[in-house]
């Protein structure tokens, strides 16, 4: 008989069909509108005149409220469950996509990508306390790979396939028919999740629990390495890639939109790999940070390509950043598993407010230094300026980095040194031969 605790067991399919797939599909639109604006990008600029700025503040809009909403969030899947949080919040996002729709200023866009982000911004995290709700520890890395994935395969939906659905119809009108399926996930996530008991006993929604969250040895070590990173990758790779792709590479729209799309269907498999990697490597002995750490290194690496504007690397720099970048996402599995069960949604909206803060930040900061140059007669911004704004990034994530090896550095040290004195005590008291 299962503890009163504890929520009953269910079968391997009956998670795949009633936990996984409803809020996969829930994180897979989430990223798909969080991108979306990569290629729509072209046509708010032409009909709305915005300058870089505002293009930036427009998309970053949604991760700022991504992140006012995390901590709400947080407390309510721990102390509500997701089945009752995530179809309120569809609903609420279904809203702002509507009302994105019907936007005919920049003002109205601002408000209604705002109020999509509030509604979009329990996604991952309710699909994250759903699953390490009904998978074990040791399968974390793997399943939350496939979400990531998920989210991979959203967002690449918002570039090449949007890009064929606009000959069709007009951008309002996709919109219209995107809050429906947002709507429509929602309804699912209602009728399919188990109606599982909640623990009995319940975490109180203080400062105190949160402080805990954040004061936790794991969340410190896994944010000094893998945040500003993950902050990096979330606000370039929506829009700024494409822009970059459009101004200093000249490529056609037709041409962007199809590498955003080999970039962001990359994702899906760099989130399989980061998975199938970190429990390979857990298996002989090797912690997930250190395979955070060469990710990061190489995600590094990757940007500073750009840097030195070579033309060839164009095409391939924007498929690495999304196949290297997607490395940042295990840091939500490495803080899943070492937090309680109970404390699991604040730890995932902990991490996410300081992501999606950080994300609005790098994505309209980063808009900010292009738009301090001149465009061409074109509107195209010069390469110039994107070697500067690659720069910058580039130096806020060498501290996380250098920190994290100069960590290790005289643990190693410090063991050579044991074993040799060791050796050199009791070397004398083995015999020779």
């Amino acid at each position: 008989m299962d503890s009163p605790t504890q929520p009953p067991r269910l079968t391997g399919a009956a998670v795949f069909f009633c936990v996984f797939l409803p809020f996969a599909l829930g994180h897979y639109l989430s990223c798909l509108m969080r991108n979306v604006n990569a290629v729509l990008a072209p046509w708010l600029v032409d009909s709305l005149r915005l300058t870089p700025g505002q293009l930036g503040l427009l998309t970053s809009a949604l991760f700022f409220s991504f992140a006012l909403v995390q901590l709400p969030v947080g407390i309510a899947l721990d102390r509500y469950g997701p089945r009752r949080v995530q179809p309120a919040l569809m609903l609420l996002a279904a809203l702002g996509v509507l009302l994105f729709a019907a936007g005919r200023s920049f003002g109205d866009l601002v408000l209604a990508r705002f109020i999509m982000g509030l509604g979009l911004g329990g996604c991952f995290m309710s699909a994250m306390k759903a699953i390490a709700t009904w998978i074990s520890a040791e399968k974390l890395p793997s399943i939350n790979g496939y979400l990531i994935a998920a989210g991979g395969l959203g967002a690449a939906t918002g570039t090449t396939p949007v890009r064929l659905a606009l000959q069709f119809t007009d951008w309002r009108h996709l919109f219209l028919l995107l809050g429906g399926f947002i709507a429509c996930a929602g309804l699912l996530i209602l009728l399919l999740y188990p109606k599982a008991e909640l623990p009995a006993k319940r975490s109180p929604p203080t400062l105190r629990s949160l402080l805990e969250v954040y004061r936790h040895p794991a969340f410190g070590e896994v944010a000094s390495l893998v945040l500003v990173p993950h902050m990096v990758f979330f606000g370039i790779q929506g829009l700024w890639i494409g822009r970059w792709l459009s101004d200093a590479a000249r490529f056609s729209d037709s041409a962007v939109a199809w590498l955003l799309y080999l970039g962001m269907a990359a994702v899906i498999f760099g989130a399989i790999g980061t998975g199938m990697i970190t429990e390979w490597a857990a298996r002989r002995g090797i912690k997930p940070l250190d395979v955070a750490a060469c990710g990061v290194a190489l995600f590094v690496l990757v940007q500073a390509v750009p840097i030195f504007n070579y033309a060839p690397s164009f095409q391939l720099v924007s498929t690495l950043f999304t196949l290297v970048g997607s490395i940042t996402g295990i840091e939500y599995t490495i803080v899943a598993a070492a937090m309680p069960r109970e404390l699991t949604g604040r730890a995932s909206t902990c991490l996410n407010l300081l992501i999606f803060i950080g994300a609005f930040l790098v994505q309209a900061g980063f808009g900010q230094i292009i738009g301090a140059w001149q465009p061409g007669p074109l509107g195209h911004y010069p390469a110039t300026a994107y070697r500067v704004a690659f720069g910058v990034l580039v130096l806020v994530q060498l501290p996380g980095l250098v920190r994290y090896f100069l960590r290790r550095r005289p643990v190693q040290c410090e063991a050579v040194l044991l074993a040799t004195k060791e050796e050199y005590e009791i070397g004398t008291l083995r015999s020779s031969r």
